[in-house]
């Protein structure tokens, strides 16, 4: 049986879907790196909204998703971009989500941490974005869950120089009562965050996120670096204060960043393990056991989905991994919060399903299919 899928240009192509999925194992927990998977929300398709209306979110469906991640031993990063902070979750969301995912993780002994940001204000003083990230990190401490510091698009627009960021970031940390991860996000995954830490320039900015982690090492558990730079980000994992960890984030370079080199190792913190949790759980196993080769044989794969799903503009990675989860019976529609499920185009969608379904991530590749075929019809292409 094949399928019919459109190309850029107008035309299309035929493709074979694969019969069998590829047998996944659960096994014993992670040793030899910790990594959490940014998970996605599942809207509720039957709520009545419209644009710039508080998403409504399926909270049964969200959370059997992070108990999917856990049951294969990752860990959650809860409310960060993948979930839509900022595109679609406002902070009342986030702050519901954190509460409820934050429970679901203490009752299955789940690894979780959880973002803090500003998104509750659009801008302000400096004054006004440590307010409004006190009143986070309090949500996410009280809910008993690791905080990871994320970068403030209100924080971008108030700070003078990298001094400012300096005062927050120091302000912040003498608060928090547990080790956070701070979490430098590039303005390809968000354009608002251009010049973050004070400068456009990569390098002065780099010196004041390193600043900022070598004035309070026992503050920070590690750091998380989204640039989709593997140079810079190993640059900068062997300048950090000993103890403070690097999370890889670099959606393009993650199998060469987590295996690491003689000089160190990246853990991670990743959108793509999201589609990908099963298979990354089983390359990190075989990382435990020091095969190397085995690991880099089972990620490295996978590198050209990600690529193709983190694709410019990179902010809208978000779809593709709805996307994939609903074609893996995950949830049941391909309905996003704001509407977000238009982000991509058809022929972008189906390269997703193709490269996804040769990876064997469909538990049911013949449910899949159907899926696939069923969305084509309603954009009018003929099998």
């Amino acid at each position: 049986m094949t399928i019919r899928l459109p190309d850029g240009d107008g035309s299309t192509r035929i493709y074979e879907p694969r019969t069998e999925p590829l047998v996944v194992t659960s096994g014993t927990p992670f040793t030899s790196r910790t990594v959490f998977s940014a998970a996605h929300v599942v809207a509720d398709p039957y709520a009545d909204v419209s644009p710039g209306s508080p998403a409504a979110v399926g909270w049964d469906t969200t959370l059997a998703f992070r108990r999917h991640l856990w049951s294969h031993g990752l860990g959650v990063a809860e409310a960060m971009d993948t979930a839509q902070r900022g595109m679609g979750l406002d902070w009342a969301g986030a702050a519901e989500l954190v509460r409820r995912s934050a429970a679901e993780a203490k009752a299955v002994g789940g690894l979780i941490a959880c973002g803090v940001g500003t998104d509750q204000i659009a801008s302000g003083t400096l004054e006004d974005v440590r307010r409004a990230y006190e009143e986070q990190l309090a949500v996410v401490e009280e809910a008993g869950a690791q905080a990871i510091l994320m970068a403030s698009r209100a924080l971008a627009a108030a700070a003078e120089g990298p001094e400012d960021y300096l005062e927050v970031y120091g302000h912040l940390l003498r608060q928090a009562s547990e080790p956070v991860i701070l979490h430098w996000l590039g303005p390809m995954f968000d354009p608002a965050l251009e010049g973050y830490w004070g400068s456009a320039d990569l390098d002065a900015a780099t010196r004041t996120f390193l600043d900022v982690v070598a004035a309070h090492p026992d503050k920070v558990d590690g750091i998380k670096v989204s640039l989709l730079d593997a140079r810079r980000e190993i640059d900068i994992r062997r300048r950090l204060p000993k103890g403070v960890r690097c999370y890889t984030g670099d959606d393009f370079n993650y199998p060469e960043l987590i295996a690491g080199d003689d000089q160190g190792c990246s853990h991670a913190l990743l959108g793509i393990f999201d589609p990908l949790g099963p298979l990354a759980a089983q390359a990190v196993r075989a990382l435990d056991t020091g095969d190397v080769q085995g690991f880099r044989g089972i990620l490295d794969p996978t590198v050209e989905l990600s690529r193709h799903l983190f694709q410019t503009p990179t902010r809208f990675y978000k779809t593709g991994v709805v996307f994939l989860a609903w074609l893996a019976g995950h949830q049941s529609h391909f309905t996003m919060v704001g509407g977000l499920q238009s982000a991509r185009s058809l022929p972008h969608l189906a390269r997703a399903y193709e490269l996804a379904d040769g990876l064997g991530l469909f538990p049911d590749p013949k449910s899949a299919e159907e899926r696939m075929r069923s969305l084509l019809g309603v954009y009018g292409v003929d099998q």
